[in-house]
């Protein structure tokens, strides 16, 4: 193998992933692991759901490969940013990053000063001190994540996003403080979830989609308006077909908080809080004049390993930032738990085959995995959305279906199941084995 480190960018889910598959493979390869935030890997869909209801405690997010982080045997870089890749010299350069918190002189970090589970104890030790620092890598894996897209006026106190946990943190004390006005701007599976959490904990929600339904890009419009009229049946006020004109605030105070959402029909909706989910961008600000292919994410070849990169120290993308060639879907950029776990093992394999000189693993290509609750409800879709579904099993204003997603050529290519979990994860096994339209079908009917 040659000399030198393997490096991650990105202590998340993909980036541990890859981190504990290298280490079972190899007791000795040195890993570094950076990570943005200052605390250890954390589950993230836990974030809108139970974490903002108050049901799952903080000190049960931490992922389970860094309960104890010093097993892992790898070098923790949290609370540093990469900020600059050069791909012929081997080296990336890395600067202390007040992202999702300050780290403080010894090592915890928080947004209220206090000490919790994710911050961590090695920050003042392995953490850069300021000054850009470069790091030389035999292999590198990227897994930088994606970060969620803003609204002019998001810099208004009340106005929250959610990605991190630190972002989870500051707007469950906002719900906390009592009951509130909540604006949920996108109709996406993070804020429908939050829009459905708040209102079960009792707080008034409007919902604003620009789209003619929920979740546009991934769901029909019965399914779409599924969800509409489940948020409405809680007592959710769901404003479909209408974009946000203007976050107004109270301009008297010194530090102006949201006190409006002006809509595109001239409408307004005053509110305490909103919360913007509309969507995310790829971490990618960084690769800048790396000569790696940048668009809609690392483009990757069908093995993720980044277009314009060393075949021999290879630098390999996973998780939400990867966009690789998937033998079924072509090029695609998944954002789902699932594939995080899946990728980046994977990308652990990829370098280790490339630094050892062996043949590269067969082409990374899963059949993509999600779910979603709501309510009571729990959706899940296995493979991707198509041009065309079709209803093959129960009743949608039952919201208890099976929806098939068929390709322009009327081949499967994914499965929706609401409140249907067992025909979800035989949809999944039968896209694995490429069964046909039919054969599901009849399966699954």
């Amino acid at each position: 193998m040659a000399d030198g480190p393997i490096v991650i960018v990105g202590a998340s889910l993909a980036g541990l992933s890859a981190a504990r598959t290298i280490r079972r493979a190899d007791d000795n390869v040195p890993i570094v692991l950076i990570g943005d935030e200052p605390h250890y890997p954390y589950d993230r869909p836990p974030l809108s759901k139970g974490f903002l209801a108050g049901t799952t405690p903080e000190e049960k997010l931490r992922l389970r490969a860094a309960a104890d982080p010093d097993e892992l045997g790898v070098e923790w870089r949290l609370g540093t940013a990469a900020v600059g890749l050069d791909v012929a010299q081997r080296t990336i350069t890395v600067k202390a990053s007040i992202a999702g918190g300050s780290a403080s002189t010894d090592g915890s970090a928080s947004t209220d000063g206090s000490a919790s589970f994710g911050d961590s104890a090695s920050t003042k030790k392995s953490a850069s001190t300021g000054n850009a620092e470069a790091i030389e890598f035999a292999g590198l894996i990227i897994a930088t994540g994606a970060r969620p897209r803003q609204l002019p006026g998001s810099n208004l106190q009340g106005v929250h996003v959610l990605r991190s946990l630190d972002d989870a943190r500051a707007l469950k004390t906002a719900l906390d403080d009592g009951p509130s006005r909540i604006v949920v701007i996108g109709a996406g599976f993070i804020g429908a979830e939050v829009a459905a959490t708040a209102r079960e904990a009792g707080h008034d929600v409007t919902i604003v989609e620009a789209a003619g339904a929920p979740l546009a890009r991934v769901l029909d419009t019965d399914a779409g308006m599924a969800i509409a009229d489940l948020h409405r049946e809680h007592g959710v006020d769901v404003r479909l077909g209408v974009g946000v004109s203007a976050l107004q605030s109270d301009t008297v105070l010194d530090d102006p908080a949201v006190s409006a959402v002006a809509l595109d029909d001239g409408s307004l909706i005053e509110c305490d809080i909103v919360v913007v989910g509309i969507g995310v961008i790829p971490n990618t600000d960084w690769l800048e004049g790396s000569g790696l292919t940048i668009d809609n994410g690392i483009v990757c070849d069908d093995t993720c390993v980044a277009i314009g990169s060393d075949p021999e120290h290879p630098v390999v993308a996973a998780g939400d930032v990867a966009r690789w060639d998937h033998h079924r879907y072509g090029q695609v950029r998944v954002e789902q738990w699932d594939n995080g776990v899946e990728q980046g093992a994977y990308a652990g394999t990829r370098v280790l085959a490339a630094l050892n000189g062996e043949p590269s693993p067969d082409p990374y290509g899963p059949v993509p995995w999600f779910w979603s609750d709501q309510y009571d409800r729990k959706i899940q879709l296995a493979g991707m959305p198509g041009p065309t579904t079709e209803l093959i099993h129960g009743d949608i204003a039952e919201r208890k279906f099976v929806q098939l997603y068929l390709d322009s050529d009327g081949e499967a290519v994914g499965v929706l199941a609401w409140n249907r979990p067992r025909h979800a994860i035989q949809a999944r096994q039968f896209l694995a084995d490429g069964a046909t339209a039919d054969e599901i079908r009849t399966a699954l009917a």
